[in-house]
Formats: C-alpha cells, sequence, structure tokens
C-alpha cells in the first residue's frame, strides 16, 4: 500500500452560508490522505504505475474553484466523489481536511476545521 499525502493546499474559494461568503470569498487551506491499492515495488519510476499528485491537485482545485455550496462538508463531499470519479482503481481511501481561515464569527480563533474520510 502506498500513502500520498498533499498538505496544506491554499485556495480561494467562494462557499458559505452567507451571501457575503459566496459574494466576496474567502481563503481555505484543504489537506488529503490518500491510501493506495498501488505497491510501491511494482512502481519502478513509472509515473502511469502510481497515482499523480498532480492530477490530484489539479482536480482539486478545479472542484474547489467551481464550487458554491454552502458547507465545507458539502465541499469535502464533493472533492471525494471527484477524486473516486476520477482515479478509482488507484484509491483506497481518502480523508480530506479543510480549514476555513475568515469564518464569520464573533470571536477569536485560528480557523475552523473539518475532516471527512472515505
Amino acid at each position: 500500500m502506498l500513502t500520498i499525502r498533499l498538505n496544506n493546499l491554499r485556495f480561494h474559494g467562494h462557499i458559505g452560508v452567507y451571501t457575503e461568503e459566496k459574494k466576496i470569498g474567502q481563503d481555505l487551506q484543504l489537506d488529503l490522505i490518500i491510501q493506495t491499492p498501488i505497491n510501491h515495488n511494482e512502481i519502478h519510476d513509472d509515473l502511469t504505475k502510481t497515482l499523480s499528485y498532480g492530477d490530484v491537485y489539479r482536480q482539486v482545485a478545479q472542484i474547489v474553484t467551481d464550487s458554491r455550496v454552502d458547507l465545507v462538508e458539502a465541499l469535502a463531499h464533493d472533492i471525494i466523489v471527484g477524486l473516486r470519479a476520477e482515479f478509482s482503481e488507484k484509491i483506497s481511501q481518502i480523508t480530506v481536511r479543510i480549514r476555513k481561515l475568515n469564518t464569520p464569527i464573533n470571536g477569536v480563533m485560528d480557523n475552523v476545521e473539518i475532516e471527512v474520510t472515505d
């Protein structure tokens, strides 16, 4: 088994419950942990035998850029569905963490984070 991690991907997304969040957008950070059934002994320095993290990044970037969902949980779900559709045979399990950096909460905090594993 091979684990691929993409850490602290950064995007400007237009998601949120409030109209202002969707209009102005906000900064998001994402982590992905992808478990694959790929045997590292069989890769032999051949990109076609593994999961290209460049392709994964581009797929996630497109999903986040196009998204207008209300909840970060829904965005995480869309990312999982999109990655499974594109790379189904190369993914056993996906964990998506999304951090909203500018939450409209009257309080002091660094961010709000959700984690979904499928």
